[in-house]
């Protein structure tokens, strides 16, 4: 083989290919404050940037990632990681009936996003379930534990009882933040204080106080009105009222002298019909109505 068939072979063999670039017109780059070269690169990091950009809007807009998670949780699910039951513990007032319905309406939710006639663990929303629980008075707190591999222990937390609030006609029962827990027919009222008039219940804590201090009248109070959205009115089971003044302090302070004065002169249980204590340093109060007296006879003309 002469020298002329090595050079013709070799000129006629491909020379690789260089990968496209960006670059940017020398008109243009001529008034760009860089280089040629610096221009060049950051026109490609744009563009590279501008192609990611539509990529992830096309991704988004095919619901990839949402469609990717179902079909793996559908996977999981049918590897045998589906909810076959649940437990519900704490409830010890509360009905199981409502916390039944959002619970199986949720595994009804995600066995049918998935496909399957029980729903996988991934797919269900623990957080929904928690989120929708909280809504019943009674509730104060809820756990949502998966317990694989079939399994959800709904673990609730109940509000505790302090009060009977009636308003507008209504009975119903409150916990210690106010908190409407319950309806109660008149005919099923537990032992509780019993709390009347609008915003009443959100004063619990506030009547709970004052009646700590005085431990000789908290066995006899039947009510407390909340009177103009500012004071008590204490209604004892003997029939009598002791009207206390606004503000927690001067409250405080004539309702613990009063109890002081009932244990040594025994005013409650003597017939009188109201205390009024609004007056700082005096207490007024009022007999029960005094029996008119006899009009005087008229002399008959005959």
């Amino acid at each position: 083989m002469t020298a002329a068939h090595v050079r013709r072979g070799a000129s006629g063999r491909s020379k690789p290919r260089k990968s496209a670039k960006v670059t940017v017109p020398k008109r243009i780059a001529k008034r760009l404050p860089v280089d040629q070269a610096r221009a060049n690169k950051v026109a490609g990091l744009v563009f590279a940037a501008f192609m990611l950009a539509i990529a992830l809007v096309v991704v988004m807009a095919l619901d990839i990632p949402a469609k990717a998670e179902r079909a793996a949780a559908a996977a999981v699910g049918h590897a045998g990681f589906t909810v076959s039951g649940y437990q519900i513990v704490g409830l010890t007032h509360m009905s199981r009936a409502p916390v039944d319905a959002v619970v199986t309406d949720e595994l009804h939710r995600a066995a049918d996003e998935a496909g399957t006639d029980k729903a996988p663990q991934a797919l269900v929303d623990t957080s929904a379930i928690r989120r929708h629980l909280l809504q019943f008075g009674w509730v104060k707190d809820a756990r949502i534990l998966r317990r694989l591999p079939d399994t959800l222990v709904i673990d609730i937390v109940e509000r505790k009882p302090a009060a009977l609030w009636q308003n507008q006609g209504q009975l119903a029962l409150i916990d210690s933040e106010g908190v409407v827990l319950d309806r109660v027919p008149v005919d099923k009222m537990p032992d509780l204080p019993l709390l009347i008039g609008p915003g009443a219940n959100a004063e619990e804590q506030e009547l709970a106080g004052l009646m700590a201090d005085v431990p000789t009248l908290k066995p006899q109070l039947a009510s407390a009105t909340w009177v103009g959205g500012r004071r008590w009115d204490l209604n004892f089971q003997s029939g009598e009222t002791v009207a206390l003044p606004e503000g927690d302090d001067a409250a405080r302070a004539a309702l613990v002298k009063f109890a002081r004065l009932d244990k040594q002169t025994a005013l409650l249980g003597r017939g009188l019909v109201r205390f009024d204590l609004r007056v700082p340093g005096k207490m007024i109060v009022r007999l029960p109505h005094a029996i008119e007296p006899a009009k005087p006879a008229q002399a008959v003309v005959g």
